[in-house]
């Protein structure tokens, strides 16, 4: 019942300006409008707000100041408001979702944190994890003199190498790290524009220098194959490399046109790709996130970005880390509301289900372990965190 109520609750706080309480409209006083902030009130409240001069007025809840000039129509609002009518259907009803739909998605026996690894001064502004799915190490890419930190299952620290220096193997800017399944830690160097691969020893086996601009996200595929973003570029590779001898077979790209990619995953079932775009900023304050499913094919099958959730879910999203679970479900870390948040499958896409909402304080990483715990890197107090079903 707790759960029915703050979903209604959920409703009504989208629907209502939150200084008058008054439910949006279409026309008249009541039409929701934007602030350049990202808050919504309607244009009545607005318009109290400048009083009689129309100056410069602040916004009731983060007092950034503006114009009314500033000010626009909140269209995902106006184009919900026509698919519910005056008076309308509940919202998942108005989306053709049943009210239950989301609380049978994964998660809906509750994930709860089990252990917690690292903290400051263990793990330094830490950018990237990855699990060894055989062994049940995690990898952790960090801003330490070591730059790589290995944790076994139980959260002892087993390994740490990748120095922070100049030489071949040295890691100058470590920006996101993968494991092979033939067991070797896959990690995208900003610094040099490189990436660099070791055994669980820490020994460097291959360093890939040419071609890249900035690559960024990586993600191993069942067959050691790499999936890795280059962010600059706005492309998409495959790399593929006999890990055990030191040598690349072949590197190529696989999308381009992207709006500076950066997390990617893998499903390790359908072989299906997401990707995580970071669109450019129309004003202060105003960068989104978008996230595109491809098949294995690579034919995009899926897309959403922060407009699209706005339709189910009041509040910004900008997603930073995205994987597949187990059974396929897209799931991304989101910083605005410090959770994580499942998107459902590719041929669902999106739904809308908060995994993780408690806890978490700047969530950027994201992997699943072989036992199906899900495992958070947050930058906020520089930890890793491993939930699993409660």
């Amino acid at each position: 019942a707790a759960g029915m109520a703050a979903e209604d609750e959920g409703e009504l706080g989208l629907l209502e300006c939150r200084v008058c309480f008054e439910r949006y409209r279409h026309g008249g006083q009541r039409r929701p409008r934007n602030l350049p902030c990202g808050h919504v009130l309607c244009r009545g409240c607005v318009e109290a707000l400048g009083g009689p001069e129309r100056r410069r007025l602040e916004c009731p809840f983060c007092r950034r100041a503006f114009s009314s000039a500033e000010t626009t129509d909140c269209l995902p609002l106006l184009q919900l408001l026509e698919v519910l009518g005056p008076t309308g259907p509940s919202i998942p009803a108005a989306l053709g979702r049943s009210g239950g739909r989301g609380a049978a998605g994964p998660g809906a026996a509750g994930l709860g944190l089990r252990l917690s690894l690292g903290g400051w001064g263990s793990l330094v502004n830490p950018t990237g994890v990855a699990a060894c799915r055989r062994s049940g190490r995690l990898a952790v890419a960090h801003d330490g003199k070591k730059r790589i930190h290995v944790f076994g299952p139980g959260g002892s620290c087993l390994q740490q190498f990748g120095e922070r220096g100049d030489a071949g193997n040295d890691i100058k800017y470590p920006l996101d790290v993968t494991v092979t399944s033939d067991g070797h830690v896959v990690v995208t160097d900003g610094g040099d524009c490189s990436v660099k691969a070791f055994d669980f020893e820490g020994r460097g086996v291959l360093a890939v220098r040419e071609g890249f601009c900035l690559p960024w996200g990586l993600d191993a595929t069942p067959d050691s194959e790499v999936i890795l973003t280059d962010s600059e570029a706005g492309a998409l590779y495959r790399l593929m490399a006999d890990f055990k001898t030191g040598k690349l077979k072949k590197c190529q790209m696989i999308q381009s046109r992207l709006i500076s990619p950066r997390g990617v995953a893998v499903s390790q079932t359908s072989g299906a790709i997401v990707v995580i775009e970071h669109l450019k900023a129309q004003g202060p304050n105003s960068s989104s996130t978008r996230v595109k499913i491809f098949s294995a094919e690579m034919d995009l099958v899926g897309q959403m970005d922060s407009f699209g959730l706005n339709l189910i879910f009041p509040s910004k999203i900008y997603a930073t880390a995205v994987a597949f679970d187990k059974e396929g479900h897209v799931v991304v870390t989101d910083i605005c509301s410090q959770a994580v948040i499942c998107l459902g499958k590719p041929e669902e896409f999106p739904l809308f289900n908060p995994l993780i909402s408690h806890g978490l304080y700047y969530p950027v990483g994201l992997t699943y372990m072989a036992n199906n715990s899900l495992v958070v890197l947050d930058s906020g107090d520089h930890s890793i965190k491993i939930f699993s079903s409660t």
